[in-house]
């Protein structure tokens, strides 16, 4: 697609609608999401104005960038080029540890017991949270208005049931209509609540907020548009890391019987990476009954179906403009070649054992291993990635921020109801 000149971009507008960020899960697959930021806050911020963003919504490590993007919203633009700037600089052996000590803990990881235990050590990526957020500047655009709403969610380990943590500036009512299952939680959200986000079930202990254990939001809530578009939100932009198409490649030839750690990736997969499709099928729904109700009723048939809602306590529904940028290329795939480039450097880090567990041979594509790379090279192979893919969408995003009176997209064209057999 070819970069739209200028003029063909709508100017600035003063308008203040309820726009949302929204960052899905996928461990260090979310070096993608950090590229598309540096995008809307790089190029286009500089072509047509700072984008006004009111609600930020995170899962997993969605949370880390959601944290961190709501906490620099009152200066965006290096903020996010610091964001950037974080994820080139890690170094695996500094984020991810595993060594004796966490050899000695993997019957606990299995069995459980009095304190929690995972296949790696979290202690450093626990550092880089409490070091690099910026907590009081998150507190202040609160209470000065910068930013309507935070949320983050996490999955209570205790019940299984989703929660979702909101951060909100005073004037800011919770949202209700949430489904019977999720748990809100207004709180002063802080690393724990980060932490606990991210915290891939076996893979990083669960962590304690209050007292309660919790694990990876993704489990239950990856892709949090409800929270978003109950808080007032009317436009979303969703940044997804699953890769697309929707029917990819095989990884291996038939009559090959794949490894735990190739399987390991697919069910990480199913868990972190596929309710964005089903969330905009679900969206969609929504904006065609809207639309349908409008075609034959005529326009106040919003009005009146939402004078009911309200009546009998239930919210009302509007139309809601979601845009989702998501990775053209199987980041699996980007990681296995990775894997393979620096095969020699991750031995020296990750040691022999633990690298073969890791590299499975079977195929092409390496998912357990997109999750886990925390390492700065992939990290700007994902960035690069995230940066290009939201410049490809370049109109679509100008429009979406900045032209609050443009027609309502058609129905979103990469997601596909699913075969009825």
């Amino acid at each position: 697609m070819p970069i739209p000149s200028r003029a063909s971009i709508p100017p600035p507008s003063t308008h203040r609608g309820e726009s949302a960020i929204v960052l899905a899960g996928g461990g260090a697959r979310g070096a993608y999401e950090a590229g598309v930021l540096s995008y809307v806050f790089g190029e286009l911020a500089r072509r047509c104005g700072t984008p006004r963003i009111d609600i930020v919504c995170g899962t997993s490590v969605g949370a880390i960038n959601g944290g961190y993007l709501a906490s620099v919203l009152d200066d965006p633009i290096p903020g996010v080029e610091r964001l950037v700037q974080l994820w080139s600089a890690l170094e695996l052996d500094q984020v991810i540890g595993f060594g004796v000590m966490q050899a000695t803990k993997l019957g606990r990881v299995v069995m459980g017991g009095r304190s929690g235990a995972g296949l790696f050590d979290a202690t450093p990526l626990t550092k880089i949270v409490d070091e690099n957020m910026r907590w009081q500047r998150l507190v202040r655009n609160l209470r000065r208005g910068v930013l309507k709403a935070l949320t983050i969610s996490a999955t209570h380990v205790a019940t299984g049931r989703p929660w979702i943590f909101v951060d909100r500036a005073p004037d800011v009512e919770l949202p209700v209509g949430l489904p019977p299952n999720v748990v809100l939680r207004p709180d002063r959200i802080g690393p724990q609540h980060v932490l606990a986000s991210a915290a891939i079930p076996m893979l990083f202990p669960p962590v304690a907020v209050r007292g309660e254990l919790f694990v990876d939001g993704g489990l239950r809530l990856n892709t949090p548009m409800s929270p978003a578009i109950h808080l007032g939100a009317r436009r979303l932009l969703v940044v997804s890391l699953a890769s697309q198409p929707l029917t990819p490649t095989p990884a291996f030839a038939p009559g090959v019987y794949p490894g735990v750690a190739f399987l390991l990736g697919k069910i990480l997969n199913a868990f972190l990476l596929d309710h964005v499709n089903a969330d905009f099928l679900e969206l969609e729904r929504q904006n065609r009954f809207i639309d349908d109700g409008v075609a034959l009723f005529g326009p106040q048939f919003v009005d009146m179906m939402n004078a009911r809602a309200v009546a009998m306590g239930r919210p009302p529904r509007h139309r809601i403009h979601a845009l989702a940028v998501y990775p053209r290329e199987d980041i699996g795939r980007v990681a296995n070649d990775h894997l393979r480039k620096n095969h020699v450097r991750f031995g020296r880090l990750l040691g022999r054992g633990l690298l073969k567990l890791l590299d499975i041979g079977e195929g092409s594509d390496a998912d357990l291993v997109s999750y886990l790379l925390f390492d700065g090279h992939y990290a700007r192979d994902l960035m690069r990635m995230g940066y290009e893919d939201a410049r490809s969408r370049e109109e679509e995003l100008a429009r979406f921020f900045f032209d609050p009176d443009a027609p309502p997209p058609p129905p979103h064209d990469d997601i596909v109801d699913p075969p009825l057999d």
